[in-house]
């Protein structure tokens, strides 16, 4: 049987570990315990003569005590009885040593009753946040670092930063030091810091020169992403308060309502190196998980500015003049001629930036001339109000036809504009720029009219209670929507409340509809949507009623950002924990078939836009791409950029096939043209770029803010289908879904669809060629609404009802391409929904190891055994030596696994053990005599090395690759045979 074959396997696999690692097993019965170092395990004298110690002096001391009574017994010669007791109770001290939390009930703890606390074994030592792993291995205190609070730097460049002069002189204090002893105005450390006390004026002078070129870090916690820990020139300043750039805040998530950043001094000159020419501002302005710019994220008040200056105001003084050149224009509203946003008449000169205009007369105003002079010459002019869309337009114009240092610095010109005209145009806002709309009352009135007759139609039976409640939130979602509709009339265009809204600045209609409009329908705690409308808005006032109900929602929403932060926490953790050591090994795999991406495709599954830009951008092509006429537009290997995307959209070519993470043939890593575009760089990614954890911080930066909407409202009985962060846990741990889908087992056409009291049943015809040849009929159960209809063709994998797929049964179906295609669209999508762009290759990763794990069908002439779990990595490795050696070859099927099974099984047994179940890891790892190869980054940390990635990773590394094993194909058995 089954059962019995898989626990003889296991039997068998520890033994024959056992003999190759020279483990004997009577080493499982312990005759001497080693003792640790004092060092470790510490004894503090407190005031009063006595002593805190270590717990696990406390469990030594217990051992020790009960063997030399043990052994005191023995030479007495005591009854069985008592010696019994006496063995039990010192087997007990020993295990408490070891781990005291595997004995449950006979723990061992300090004091007895209410004071009881259980003592600290060894292993707790190591397990958990607080255990050595995690809070001493992986997690190190630095010198060298200060922290304060943020205030805005509006007048730094973006690669500078105000760090207050005291806490500079500290940081710096070692180079002080030394300078003050090369002038000889101190003759030993001691004179030289008594000078810095006294605060001698030579000592600021010698702190100018010392930071003079120096860079410092700054970090703001939680350090999401890459782009939490950047570099910044210090510039000296008076207070306690660091100066922060404010362009940089999007990056940071950073605001000034009493942030604080810590800063760390690079010590080192390559350090400082390092600093400067990768981690410097102004060369991170991109974001590492969609390629999009930071810098123009927020640009708040600065776009206030651009929009304010750049509009047309009729009846300005001067309007209608007509000037010979934009100087001239300019002059003459410096003396006062014309009014700054008057409509007026230039004459375009031949330079770069008029050619649109050919030398004619053009409509614009002063502000407009005056925006164009801050961007570069050769960049066309622009003639519109300036709001968020076109401001960020310029950046990616930028980004795309310079570098990110020249757009940077541009973004600076561009803030200090925007700050200089948002002060002078005084924008205020007051109670009375607002106004309810006249309509209101009698859209209202005539809403609580349709209410007050569904409820009689439900009192009189015509009604069920789920048809009132619809119809009633319907005629509630209508009136809010059309309310909302009214708002933007009711503002005046020329008001500042509309500048703030129509610039894109702060604000969206919804908010301003809430203040004068009406509130609306509130969700209870459970997201169910209350019936109760809140009608008032707050401009008129909410009744004791409506205020009450809205006070629930509110409360709720904070308690549950709270909760759900460390859910994305641990979320981000995990994943970094299964990709850290996918590394960029190679130049390039030599992959071929590449990923086929349709160059017309519409939209994707729910509605959500993934298009052809989003799959191919950035990548490189696997194939030549040609159009219907046969002329080759990209060469094979070309990486595809934006102008060259937009060239394929027009062109006639239907399919273009791209490399892609998922087909690497890279072992134990990627290769460049694999991976592709490095998306925070903007240019093809470097070897020994550490892309796994790129990935992970991708996906798990804006997982804060998948947190709201949990559930939406799905099936005819309103059964929830989870969405949102839950949703992105569940595929990637791969649990079965609460709400499964029902998915086809074979491809084929509907043939007919029953309904029978709310059930419904599928019936689909398989194609010719498929094993099944009789109709197969599918159960949808109750709650779950069919997606298909009679007619339609489906293919295997495809979802026949509405809900979430689970993946073991879509692998078992469909096979591991279409399992892996499902995981990218679902994680995008549900990132993509909430607004949160995350790039495909970064899930790419992800899934890669997901699926990169191997079951053992037969070890052939391996060292492992049937039913053994095996990286795919190690399997080709062994599969090459076999190969060499003229043995028969492993056969394994592929796996998929959820992500914390992939980190646990991990190769390297220091990686696994300080993610998770430490103690078991370590026990195991002991039984086999593992070997860990260091190959990974979270080992060389813990061990304390240079980690194999970016400036520390070491060219001409043999690489693998899967070519090598033999006819690389039918040794990777689907998941069919």
């Amino acid at each position: 049987p089954a059962v019995l074959r898989a626990k003889l396997n296991k039997r068998v696999g520890l033994v024959r570990q056992m003999r190759r690692a020279g483990v004997r097993p009577e080493w499982m019965f312990l005759t001497t315990i080693p003792v640790m170092p004092p060092a470790l395990r510490p004894m503090i004298a407190l005031d009063g003569g006595r002593h805190a110690t270590s717990d696990i002096n406390d469990l030594y001391r217990r051992v020790i005590n009960r063997n030399n009574r043990l052994r005191k017994l023995l030479e007495v010669k005591a009854p069985e009885v008592i010696l019994r007791n006496e063995k039990r109770i010192l087997q007990e001290a020993v295990d408490s040593l070891i781990d005291n939390a595997m004995r449950r009930g006979s723990t061992q703890a300090m004091g007895a009753g209410a004071g009881r606390r259980e003592l600290k074994s060894l292993a707790e030592n190591l397990k958990g946040k607080q255990g050595l792993f995690r809070q001493n291995l992986l997690g190190k205190r630095v010198d060298y670092s200060g922290r304060s609070v943020i205030v805005v730097g509006p007048n730094l460049s973006l690669d500078q930063c105000g760090l207050p002069k005291h806490m500079a002189l500290e940081l710096f204090r070692p180079f002080v030091i030394s300078k003050i002893l090369l002038r000889e105005l101190a003759f030993n450390i001691r004179g030289a810091n008594r000078l810095i006390e006294e605060g001698a004026p030579e000592v600021w002078a010698i702190l100018e020169e010392v930071i003079k070129n120096k860079y410092v870090l700054l970090n703001r916690a939680p350090t999401l992403h890459r782009l939490g820990i950047q570099a910044f020139k210090p510039v000296l300043i008076e207070g306690n308060a660091i100066e922060f750039h404010p362009l940089v805040c999007p990056a940071f998530n950073a605001d000034f309502d009493g942030d604080q950043v810590a800063v760390h001094v690079p010590l080192s000159e390559k350090a400082q190196e390092e600093a400067r020419e990768i981690m410097a501002a102004d060369k991170n302005i991109l974001k590492p998980g969609s390629g999009d710019p930071t810098v123009s994220a927020k640009m708040l008040d600065i776009l206030l500015g651009c929009f304010w200056v750049t509009k047309i105001i009729s009846g300005e003084k001067g309007e209608g003049k007509i000037f010979p050149s934009p100087n001239v224009a300019i002059t003459a509203y410096d003396f006062g001629e014309v009014g700054l946003r008057a409509q007026i008449e230039v004459l375009s000169t031949d330079t770069e930036k008029y050619k649109a205009f050919e030398g004619k007369l053009f409509t614009t105003t002063v502000g407009r001339l005056l925006f164009n002079s801050v961007l570069p010459s050769h960049y066309p002019y622009v003639n519109k109000e300036v709001d968020r869309k076109v401001l960020q337009d310029i950046v990616n114009t930028m980004i795309e036809t310079t570098d990110l240092r020249t757009t940077a610095h541009l973004m600076d010109r561009i803030k200090e504009f925007g700050f200089k005209y948002a002060t002078k145009s005084g924008i205020t806002w007051g109670l009375d720029d607002i106004e309810v709309p006249k309509e209101k009352k009698e859209i209202v009135d005539k809403a609580l009219q349709s209410a007050d007759e569904i409820s009689r139609s439900y009192d009189e039976g015509l009604l069920s209670e789920d048809e009132r409640y619809r119809k009633t939130i319907e005629i509630w979602q209508d009136v809010r929507a059309e309310i909302e509709k009214l708002m933007p009339d009711t503002l005046d265009p020329n008001g500042p409340v509309y500048d703030m809204l129509k610039s894109g600045a702060r604000g969206q209609v919804g908010s301003i509809s809430q203040m004068a409009g009406m509130k609306g329908l509130i969700t209870n705690t459970v997201g169910r949507v209350l019936s109760f409308p809140v009608i008032s808005s707050y401009k008129e006032g909410l009744t004791p009623v409506e205020y009450f109900v809205t006070t629930h929602g509110a409360r709720y929403g904070l308690a549950a950002t709270a909760l759900q932060t460390a859910k994305a926490g641990y979320l981000t953790r995990r994943l970094v924990d299964v990709a850290q050591d996918c590394t960029i090994l190679e130049d390039d795999c030599g992959e071929t078939a590449g990923l086929s991406v349709r160059v017309h495709d519409g939209k994707d599954a729910g509605g959500v836009e993934a298009s052809f830009l989003k799959r191919a951008f950035g990548r490189a092509l696997a194939k030549d791409a040609k159009d219907e006429s046969g002329k080759t537009l990209f060469k094979k290997g070309a990486i595809l950029k934006k102008k060259d995307i937009e060239l394929l959209e027009e062109s006639t070519v239907e399919e273009v096939f791209v490399r892609s993470v998922l087909s690497c043939k890279t072992i134990r890593g990627l290769c460049r043209a694999c991976y592709g575009l490095d998306l925070g760089r903007n240019k093809l990614v470097e070897l020994g770029e550490a892309v796994g954890i790129i990935a992970a911080q991708a996906i798990g930066e804006p997982g804060t803010q998948l947190t709201m909407r949990t559930f939406h409202m799905g099936g005819v009985a309103g059964e929830n289908i989870t969405m949102g962060l839950p949703r992105v846990e569940e595929v990637f741990e791969r649990r079965t879904p609460k709400a499964p889908a029902v998915i086809a087992r074979t491809d084929g056409i509907v043939l007919d669809m029953k309904k029978q009291n709310s059930e419904h049943t599928i019936v689909i015809l398989p194609d010719v060629g498929s094993k099944t040849k009789e109709a197969t009929e599918y159960a949808v159960p109750f709650g779950r609404t069919p997606v298909v209809k009679v007619g339609d063709k489906v293919e295997k994998g495809q979802q026949l009802s509405d809900g979430s797929t689970d993946l073991l049964e879509l692998f078992k179906v469909a096979g591991k391409e279409r399992t892996e295609d499902y995981v990218i669209d679902e994680i995008v999508r549900i990132y993509a929904l909430q607004g949160a762009s995350v790039s495909h290759k970064h899930v790419e990763i992800i899934v890669r190891q997901m699926f990169s794990r191997l079951k053992i069908k037969n070890p052939g002439g391996s060292r492992f055994a049937a039913g053994d779990m095996i990286e795919r990595a190690h399997f080709m490795e062994e599969n090459i030596r076999l190969t060499k050696e003229g043995k028969e070859l492993i056969k394994a099927d592929p796996l998929v696994l959820g992500i914390s099974s992939v980190a646990l099984s991990a190769g390297s047994f220091l990686s696994a053990a300080s993610f998770q179940n430490t103690t078991r890891i370590l026990i195991q790892a002991a039984l086999r005599g593992a070997k860990d190869t260091l190959k990974g980054l979270k080992e060389n940390v813990i061990v304390g090395r240079l980690i194999p990635v970016g400036t520390g990773f070491k060219k001409g590394v043999v690489v693998a690759r899967a070519e090598e094993v033999l006819g690389g194909g039918e040794m990777l058995g689907g998941g069919e045979e």
